[in-house]
């Protein structure tokens, strides 16, 4: 599936596609682990959509989070001379 079509999708939706997809991934090594995998390239295109999914659900989750807070400070907060040891 491509990036767009994930990203027409509801957070919803979106949970429930990665679900799915994880529970494929995990038949699909099953089925590699007693040999009887017949597509191996639907392994690989599994595991990318799974990372699009959750690329797609930070980007969302970052889109709401900005548009409600102020910007967070750069930095750790520490300064040169608090990180001595």
């Amino acid at each position: 599936m491509k990036a767009n079509e994930f990203r027409q999708q509801s957070a919803d939706n979106l949970q429930r596609q990665l679900l799915d997809l994880r529970k494929e991934q995990f038949n699909l090594r099953m089925q590699q682990g007693t040999g009887q995998l017949v597509r191996p390239s639907r392994m690989r295109e599994v595991r990318r959509d799974i990372a699009r999914v959750k690329t797609i659900m930070t980007e969302m989750l970052a889109n709401t989070t900005s548009s409600h807070s102020a910007p967070a400070a750069s930095g750790s907060g520490l300064s040169a001379a608090g990180s001595s040891k």
